[in-house]
């Protein structure tokens, strides 16, 4: 059995309109899709992703319990959820599709302060070469 995941860092958008625990499910099945899960690791437990994500425990147990409805997850009583053997695949479309909705707010929000898109992208690629670069 594998750690519980800790890499994972998941994030809410409050302004999306996208419900919570709907968010949950799609980074649960981006991290899978891309490698990032693999079969066997263990999610947070609801309550820690609940105080973590600051959201009603019952937000994250709708996710958890829509995820192993759709038999990406297992629940195992007394020892946790842990992602299946199920394979998540998540097309090009649909990878621009969520880039789009999390990239549009932030580069109007940049612009409403007066950055340039250029600026925006030299800052972002600078804070790439920073995590390569400590990663060296």
């Amino acid at each position: 059995m594998k750690p519980t995941v800790m890499s994972l860092k998941f994030t809410l958008d409050l302004k999306s309109g996208v419900p919570f625990y709907k968010q949950i499910i799609l980074q649960v099945e981006m991290a899978i899709a891309d490698g990032r899960l693999a079969t066997g690791e263990q999610l947070p437990t609801v309550r820690g992703l609940a105080v973590y994500l600051k959201i009603n425990p019952n937000t994250v147990a709708r996710a958890y319990n829509e995820l192993e409805i759709r038999g990406i997850v297992t629940t195992q009583q007394g020892t946790g959820t842990f992602i299946s053997t199920k394979e998540i695949t998540v097309s090009d479309i649909e990878r621009e599709k969520i880039l789009i909705e999390i990239t549009r707010p932030f580069i109007a929000n940049a612009r409403a302060y007066g950055f340039s898109l250029k600026e925006v992208a030299a800052y972002l690629q600078s804070l790439t070469d920073v995590k390569e670069t400590n990663h060296a």
